[in-house]
């Protein structure tokens, strides 16, 4: 009778451990509909109607690389009449881009319009019709803290922000005062709120005026910790582009590794990178709260003029955040990192032309030789610290 008594209270203790474990990584977790349904049944003896009913809400965020509109890409955007029109080019990849509820883009090449004179590589401007064909394609946030921000000064920066506020594009990363610096960039969908910060490295060595740092804002880790404090108060989900890495680097550096564990720390949930104009794979981070930060370290290129074969593919890139709200608490769930593979296509025997973005798994061969060799590169090389990643889950 003893044994039989310390057997039954030992695995008394041992399913009451395992009960609290499990409600512990049920919390930390954050668990799919079909898990919290399946622990609503098991566990809970009351009628269901005492305890209330979880919902869930899911978005589907998108990023794509660089907007980097060289004179060869507008050239070809002229219209008869002196405007641009840059829409066809993004005709292929449009679809695709109107499925997610959020798609960001960064807008490398300051839109600060014809004006001020169009350029080229090494300081740019591109025409406002860019803003026009990304809001078409289906962007819905556009990014402008870049090493190219201060191409054309504040003239530039104001002349563009203006034409995104005339056509109620979102922006951030470069503002017009302190205090639109100050006011944080928030979309809902869903019953999910995303908030969205944006920096820099650096400007290619032009100054931001001393008195108006509000124009663009740099990395400065200090000040990235105050925004991601302030947004974290009035979003679910804070998102934060940083234009960093170096050019044609295809596996991010120390320093991208370093600061990105920082801003997860921080609160970062989602890190969307720029700059080195070619592909680096994603990457999770676990961190100290329990909760994980995804990392797309760089997009490369999704609109450009840049001719080398690494430079001419990019990415989509998404991933789906669940909430879950059962009574008083909230949680929060990221699943399905994925990469849809895109290339930059033009006609380049005697003069560029013909520019079209193209998801790649859908190009034929005559315009893409050894396509196949190519996305079987991309999965291994995206997939290299996140082994469940997912591809060409094309529309």
């Amino acid at each position: 009778m003893k044994f039989r008594f310390l057997l039954c209270f030992g695995l008394l203790i041992l399913i009451s451990g395992c009960m609290a474990e499990n409600r512990q990584d049920i919390q930390r977790k954050q668990p799919t509909v079909d898990q919290m349904k399946q622990v609503e049944q098991t566990s809970n003896p009351l009628p269901s109607a005492v305890l209330p009913t979880p919902t869930f809400t899911r978005v589907k965020l998108a990023a794509i690389g660089d907007i980097l509109v060289h004179n060869r890409v507008y050239e070809e955007a002229l219209q008869s009449d002196g405007s641009y029109n840059f829409k066809a080019m993004f005709d292929d990849v449009k679809g695709d881009l109107h499925v997610p509820e959020i798609v960001v883009a960064n807008e490398e090449s300051n839109i600060g319009g014809i004006d001020l004179g169009l350029s080229s590589y090494p300081t740019f401007n591109s025409p406002y019709e860019v803003g026009d064909a990304l809001q078409y394609a289906g962007v819905n946030l556009v990014t402008m803290a870049n090493n190219h921000i201060m191409d054309r000064g504040e003239k530039g920066i104001q002349s563009a922000l203006a034409y995104w506020d005339k056509i109620g594009m979102p922006y951030t990363g470069a503002f017009k005062s302190q205090q639109d610096r100050d006011t944080i960039r928030t979309l809902t969908k869903h019953d999910i709120t995303f908030a969205f910060l944006a920096y820099t490295f650096g400007t290619n060595g032009i100054a931001v005026p001393k008195d108006k740092p509000f124009l663009v804002n740099l990395i400065q880790e200090q000040q990235m910790k105050i925004d991601i404090a302030a947004a974290k108060k009035n979003s679910d989900v804070v998102v934060v582009s940083v234009h960093w890495g170096i050019e044609n680097q295809t596996l991010p550096t120390k320093e991208q590794t370093r600061l990105a564990r920082a801003l997860s720390e921080m609160g970062a949930d989602i890190i969307i990178g720029t700059h080195p104009h070619v592909l680096q794979p994603f990457a999770w981070i676990e961190r100290s709260d329990g909760n994980k930060t995804l990392v797309m370290y760089s997009l490369g290129n999704f609109l450009s003029a840049q001719d080398q074969p690494l430079e001419r593919i990019g990415g989509i890139g998404e991933i789906t955040i669940t909430k879950t709200i059962n009574g008083n608490t909230k949680s929060i769930l990221m699943t399905n990192p994925t990469l849809i593979p895109t290339y930059m296509y033009y006609e380049s025997s005697g003069h560029y032309q013909q520019f079209k973005i193209y998801l790649m798994d859908k190009m034929d061969e005559r315009y893409l030789k050894n396509k196949t060799q190519y996305l079987d590169e991309i999965k291994t090389h995206m997939s290299l610290y996140i082994p469940e990643m997912q591809y060409f889950e094309s529309q």
